[in-house]
Formats: structure tokens, sequence, C-alpha cells
């Protein structure tokens, strides 16, 4: 560190005397006048602002200044003795006070750094004078970074060890080059060396020798070809080359057809594309259809349930009505030739929906009443020409009173309403008529993809969502009250036609083929029509004492049986509906006149024969509609039995308690329309029959 600037004056040469012994000799006079011409103290600078400087400046402004300036002006260098003068102590403590007090307020007159170099990094202490050696001289990491690896970073992610091992990877390359490469230089160098120490070493180059002369050889003497050998080898040649193009041609021609194969597969490829395409989007559009009816399925459906269930309610509350005034008639009947059952208790006083007492009326009133309103209907029939010929019983009297057929007129008029109000907010034509939406959808489907259309059994499909408007059509219409045959729906004829997508609209008599599908009117009759059949029986439509609607059922289930065979799980519910109709009936019967053979107190009554005969008449009805519909059905369900049930646990008992007043001539009338194997045991002992 450079704590100031000393240039010594140059030393005074004097002459030094030589001996012969070859050592220099010093005397008195000589050191005396050394001793004067060497100063004892530091020269005085002049005070020049100009040459004076701060240790804070760099070096290279310390060069500049003692170049610029005069050297002169700072050393004498004339060497002339001075008078050496020696400070006093209070000038001493005076200048060391002066500095301090500059030290301390920072103000520098003629204060000089012991720095001559500005410090960048001013520590940890920047106020203290005192400089570390690192501080000072650094720790060379920047000087020898390269051989120290300081400036080298770790590399710590996948792209930046790539980057640094592609780096190592390139320095080693280029260590191998320079190591390989030998420039004429310094293979001069090396061999001037090797020269300067004497050993001997071989030229990279050698000169090279002389050539010898040599003659060229005289070549042998080539025989002239003959013809034939030439013939031969233009022969082969030839044949070769007609082989050649022999198989090139048929390389060609089946390269030529290969590239037709493929284009034609191309062609293939790409209608199949087209297809997909088209079954994709057709798809994909039917799909959202369906879904949209699916919705409307979803609302409409239960509306119409409910409409169903209470057309049911009115058949079964017409049924009741009849059934309950055909069973007083019996038992007013049974009361005259067999006693009259004993009175019940007193009930509690009845009312009325608006909380009146309803008058109870004594049960020999309630059965004149009864009895004066039968003669009255029946006087009505004869007059209009109704039933004039049958005997007074046989006509069962099953219709209703004109006010109770009004209300139920009124109430089925109010329901055909209701169901008018069901698509009543519907405005797509497809909606309101299925051919228009399922019909044009599914049959497209059939006609564009059969093979999916049958796989996926696309008519039951149609057949489960037509359902509605088939039951939905069918809502108005009994069996049992109308003649009106299943052909006249609109349903029928148009799942007909779609299951025969042959025939031709100019050529309606003839009988086209079935398709794919099937006959869909027997799927739609046996999932929708049959069951609906089935529940109107079972609530009261089919009147098993009413010739008139066994007869219109039997023609019903021919009708059916077109369509649907008799051994049809659903053919045989309709078949056992109208048994637990008839039995109903017949079970009714038994528990009546069971009641009143077990009170058996028969008094004289001039009514007690009409009446008997009355009760048989109504029992050889049911009994005669029950062979009839034996003589369709067949041995079903135990018809056979029934009919012997009804014959010796009602008829017979009935007809002893009269045997000679008209009993016996009921029996043999009986035994006359009865097949032998249903006649009793107790019939035929009866009447001496063997």
């Amino acid at each position: 560190m450079c704590r100031g600037i000393h240039i010594p004056a140059a030393p005074y040469a004097p002459t030094i005397s030589t001996p012969s012994s070859g050592g220099p000799t010093y005397s008195a006079a000589y050191l005396s006048e050394l001793k004067a011409a060497t100063p004892s103290a530091r020269p005085v600078l002049p005070e020049d602002e100009s040459i004076s400087y701060d240790a804070d400046v760099s070096m290279s402004e310390v060069d500049t200044f003692v170049a610029s300036s005069s050297i002169s002006s700072i050393v004498d260098l004339t060497m002339e003795e001075k008078e050496t003068i020696i400070p006093s102590t209070s000038s001493i403590e005076a200048v060391k006070q002066k500095r301090e007090h500059m030290r301390k307020t920072g103000v520098s007159e003629d204060f000089i750094s012991l720095s001559i170099t500005k410090r960048e990094s001013q520590g940890p202490h920047p106020m203290s004078r005192l400089m570390r050696e690192e501080d000072e001289i650094g720790e060379a990491e920047d000087e020898f970074a390269e051989y120290t690896s300081a400036q080298e970073r770790i590399a710590l992610g996948k792209k930046s060890r790539k980057l640094e091992a592609k780096k190592k990877r390139e320095e080693m390359n280029e260590l191998i080059v320079d190591a390989e490469e030998e420039d004429e230089e310094t293979i001069e160098w090396e061999q001037a060396q090797l020269r300067r120490g004497g050993h001997a070493f071989e030229e990279l180059e050698p000169k090279a020798q002389k050539a010898i002369y040599k003659a060229a050889a005289v070549p042998q003497p080539t025989p002239i070809p003959t013809l034939g050998p030439a013939i031969a080898r233009l022969t082969q040649s030839l044949s070769n080359l007609t082989s050649s193009h022999a198989q090139h041609t048929t390389s060609m021609a089946s390269l030529g057809e290969e590239q037709t194969q493929l284009e034609t597969r191309e062609k293939e490829m790409r209608d199949m594309i087209a297809k997909a395409e088209e079954k994709r989007s057709w798809f994909v559009a039917f799909r959202e259809w369906v879904e949209s009816v699916a919705t409307f399925l979803d609302e409409k459906f239960p509306l119409l349930q409910e409409l169903e269930d209470e057309q049911l309610s009115l058949l079964q509350e017409r049924y009741d009505m009849v059934n309950q005034r055909r069973q007083a008639d019996d038992e007013d009947d049974l009361s005259l030739f067999l006693g009259t059952l004993p009175t019940p208790p007193a009930q509690q006083d009845q009312t009325d929906d608006l909380g009146r007492v309803v008058p109870q009326t004594s049960p020999t009133v309630a059965r004149k009443e009864r009895i004066s309103a039968r003669e009255a209907r029946r006087i009505y029939r004869r007059a209009k020409g109704v039933h004039s010929q049958e005997e007074e019983g046989y006509s069962t009297d099953a219709t209703l009173p004109p006010s109770d057929a009004a209300d139920y007129a009124l109430a089925v008029e109010k329901l055909l309403g209701k169901a008018n109000e069901i698509v009543s907010d519907v405005e797509a034509k497809d909606f309101l008529d299925p051919r228009l939406g399922l019909g044009k959808w599914f049959d497209d489907w059939r006609s564009k993809f059969g093979d999916i259309y049958t796989s996926a059994f696309g008519g039951l499909g149609m057949v489960g969502a037509w359902e509605f408007w088939t039951r939905l059509e069918i809502l108005e219409w009994n069996p049992m009250e109308t003649t009106r045959t299943l052909d006249t729906f609109t349903w029928y004829q148009s799942l007909h036609d779609y299951s025969r997508p042959g025939r031709e609209e100019d050529d309606m008599e003839s009988e086209a083929e079935l398709g794919p599908d099937g006959d869909l009117v027997s799927a739609m009759i046996s999932t929708a029509v049959i069951p609906r059949i089935c529940k109107i029986l079972e609530k009261g439509g089919l009147d098993p004492y009413s010739a008139k609607d066994v007869r219109r059922l039997i023609d019903l289930c021919e009708e059916i049986e077109v369509s649907v065979p008799k051994e049809h799980l659903k053919f045989e519910l309709l078949l056992k509906s109208a048994f637990i109709t008839f039995q109903t009936a017949v079970t009714s019967s038994q528990t009546t006149v069971t009641k009143y053979l077990q009170l058996n107190q028969p008094r004289f009554d001039p009514e007690a024969i009409p009446a008997r005969r009355r009760f048989l008449s109504r029992r050889y009805k049911l009994m005669d509609n029950i062979l009839r519909w034996r003589k369709y059905a067949g041995e079903m369900y135990g018809l056979g039995q029934l009919v012997t049930t009804l014959v010796a646990d009602v008829m017979l008992p009935v007809a002893e308690s009269g045997w000679e007043v008209g009993g016996e001539d009921s029996m043999r009338k009986v035994l006359q329309v009865r097949p032998p194997e249903l006649v009793p045991v107790a019939l035929r002992a009866r009447l001496n029959i063997r």
C-alpha cells in the first residue's frame, strides 16, 4: 500500500580513489562531503492546489497527475544544502489537534487520505479507515474464475442439466480436436528442437525418389470373333430380354389390377363412410324425436289412466245398481214361497250428504214397492214390443231406470269430453296422428336400416309407443254395449297396413305378405286391447244374465282369435275374466238360496207359484248363458262343474219346494238343454232317469 509519495534525492557521487590493491578507499573528507549531501528530512512540497490530491482518487488519476506535473516543482533536484528545520512540540500538538478536528468534522483543507483508491464496497464499517486485506487486494475470484469454477452454477432443472451435459461434451470435443491438430509451425518448431538436441528424426514428407522408366508391355494378340458365338450371345441376350419383358408385363398387369382393386376399395370405403355419417345423423335426429315422444307420453299417460279408471268405476256402479235390484227381486220371490227372513236389528239413523235423516222403510212395504215398479217396467216393455213373447221372469230386467240411465249417459258424455281435452293443447300433427309421427319414423328406419330395425325389434317398439293413441281411441268403446268391431278403428287399419309394406295403394283387395315385424295388429291386441276388455268384464261390463252380452262376447272373442290364438296367454286371461263373471253370479245365487232353504217356512200365498217360476226362469237363463259360453270356450276353468253346481245346489232345491206346481216342469226343461254328462245324479234320480 502506498502511504505517500517520497522521491529521494540523487546521491552525491564524489570521486573515489581506487588503490592499486583493487579496493575503494574512503577518506575523511569524502565522508564529510557525503554526509552533507544526504538530506535529513522530507523536502517541503509547494502549496499548489494543482498538484494536491486525495487518496480516494484512482491510480490512473495519480499516474496522470505525476506525468503532467513537473517533478522539479515537487523535489528540488539541485541537491542544494538546506537548513534542517525541527518543529517544536507546540507546533506538532497544534497540527495534531487540527487533523483531529478535520477528521471529526469531515472538513478537509490540506488533509491527505491514507487511501489512494476508491472503495466500491464500503464493507460492514463504511466509516472506518481501516481496510481488510480482502477489501484491498480481493480474493482473486474474478481473476481465477476460469480455473476455480467460481462462476459455475449447479444445474437443478431437467433442461438445465441437459444444457450442462451438452456444453461439457462440446468442450471435450474441442480439446480432442485441439490435441489432434498439428499445424506446420508446430511441426517445424518440434523438428528444430530435435535438431538442436542432436536427435535423429525422419522427415514427415520424404523426398520423392526419381521414377525409373519402364517400357509398356505389348498386349497379347486378340482373336477375331466369329459369327456363331456372337449369334449365340445375342440369342441369349434376346431370350433374357424376352423373359424379363414378360415378367415386367405380368408385374404391370398385377399392379394395374391391384390399383383397380384399391380404387374400388377406396370407393367402397368412401361410400361406407358416407353411409355411416348418414346413419349417425339420422339416428341422432331419431333419438331426439323419440325423447320428445317419451316426454309427451310421460305427461299424457297418467291423464289417460285416470279416465280409464273413471270409466271402470261408472261400469261398476251401473252393474251394482242392476245386481242389487236383481238380488232384491230374487229375495222377494224366495220370501213368497220359502218364508221371510228375520228382520235385522234396528240400525242407527242414516243421513244423506246434507245431514238429513233418511227415513227407513219396512221390508214389507219396500217389497211391495219393488213388485209394483217391476210390473210397471214389464208393462212398459210389452207396450214397446220388447220381450213380449217371453215368459215372466225370463227377462232379467238389466235396464236402468230413466233417471239413472240419464245420469249414466251424462257421465259417459263428460268422460268423452275429458278424453278430448287430453290432446287439446297439442298442435303438432305428428303427435295428434301417430301415422304422421310414429308410422313415418319407424317406416323410414325399416326402409333405410332394415337389419338394425329387425335386430332391435323396431315393430314391437312402435307398438309400445302407439299404445297410448290406441287406448285413447277405445276409451269410449264398451264391447258389450256396441256392435262396433275392432277393424273399424283407425289404429287397427294403420297397423294392418304398416305390417304389409309391399302392399300397393291401387291393389287394396289383395292381401300382401307380412313384413319382417309380423302382424303388429296381433301385438297391439294382446298388449292393449285384451287387458282393457278383461278389466271391463270384471268391473261389470258383462251381465251374466244377458244373452245379448254373451253373444257379443262370443263374437268379440272370435274376432280376436283371428289375430291372437286361443293358446296365447293373454287370450286365456280373457277367458278367465268371463269365467269369473259367471262364477260370481252362481256363487251369489247359491248364497241367497242357502239362507232361505235354511229358513224353509213356506206359507200359503197365491203369488208363491209365479214367484218360484220367475226365480227358476232367471236361473235357467243364467245356465243357458253359461252353456252357450262353454260351447265356445270349452271346459276352461271348470265351466261344466259350475253348471252342475248351479243346477244341483240352486235350481233343484227350489224346484223341489213346489215339485207338483211347476218345479218338475222347470227341471225337465233344464234336462233338455243340458249335455248328458252335466246332469247331476240327484236330478236323474228325481226324474227317474237312468
